[in-house]
């Protein structure tokens, strides 16, 4: 809907403050765009199918130059696509996308299909961008874990309505830790720990106290154990995932539902 490609079923899209529907061509201007897999003409080199693009776009050659720096082709740019990997080719999109200099940059799933190099080399560069070029970065994708890795602000959707929105410190803080204790006692430790903490789950000899006990400082509950004849053998203080937080959030399977980020 922000690159004018659906129609929203209510409610008007407005970018920069100015209504999609009313200034579509001034506005989608300003706005790059990469949505899964880049469309590239693959017996074509990199440099000659950015050219194609910058041709459409009417910028100046030197746009090119300045793309295939940011994405790190410029070494491999006159190399027919057909020879990509798909890390570089995903990149080669990426480049497209920039060639118009946008204020705004929409990234769907830019590392679908992508094995872990090509994961690895579009996460770094995505992460890059906005010190690089001035460019906000909107990532939406279903892949939590990279989401977690790259981005500053998040939000949560869900059947349409806006669950969260916020900072990686404001969803921290709402993401109270979980202690994990692993002892030589198991049954007496549950039992010492079950009168100070509200929550305790024991697995084996590992004991999970959850995030509603009032008793969260890991070093107080390593003292009373040891205290009461208790070998500790780990204890470590477990925040929630980005899914695990998803997964409360909106009470549903990750893979039904959208995750977006900024």
């Amino acid at each position: 809907m922000v690159l004018g490609l659906q129609r929203p079923d209510r409610g008007k899209i407005f970018s920069f403050g100015q209504p999609l529907e009313r200034e579509r061509t001034s506005l989608l201007r300003r706005i790059g765009s990469l949505v899964e897999s880049p469309s590239l003409y693959s017996h074509l080199t990199g440099r000659e199918n950015l050219e194609v693009h910058r041709r459409l776009l009417g910028v100046k050659k030197r746009a090119i130059e300045d793309a295939l720096a940011t994405v790190d082709l410029t070494s491999v740019a006159d190399r027919l696509v057909r020879h990509y990997s798909s890390g570089m080719k995903q990149r080669l999109g990426l480049a497209q996308a920039l060639l118009g200099e946008p204020e705004l940059l929409v990234l769907d799933e830019p590392t679908n299909e992508l094995d872990p190099a090509g994961i690895h080399e579009v996460r770094s560069l995505v992460r890059s961008l906005p010190r690089r070029r001035g460019v906000t970065v909107f990532l939406s994708s279903h892949l939590l874990s990279e989401v977690e890795q790259v981005a500053t602000h998040l939000a949560i959707i869900s059947q349409g309505r806006l669950m969260f929105e916020g900072t990686r410190e404001e969803l921290r803080q709402r993401s109270k830790q979980q202690i994990i204790v692993e002892v030589d006692q198991p049954e007496r430790a549950y039992a010492l720990l079950s009168q100070f903490c509200r929550t305790v789950a024991r697995d084996g000899n590992i004991l999970k106290i959850g995030p509603d006990s009032e008793w969260d400082d890991p070093a107080q509950i390593n003292s009373l154990l040891v205290k009461e004849g208790i070998a500790v053998s780990r204890l470590t203080a477990q925040h929630p995932t980005l899914e695990d937080f998803f997964l409360e959030l909106t009470g549903s399977p990750v893979s039904e539902k959208k995750y977006a980020a900024r």
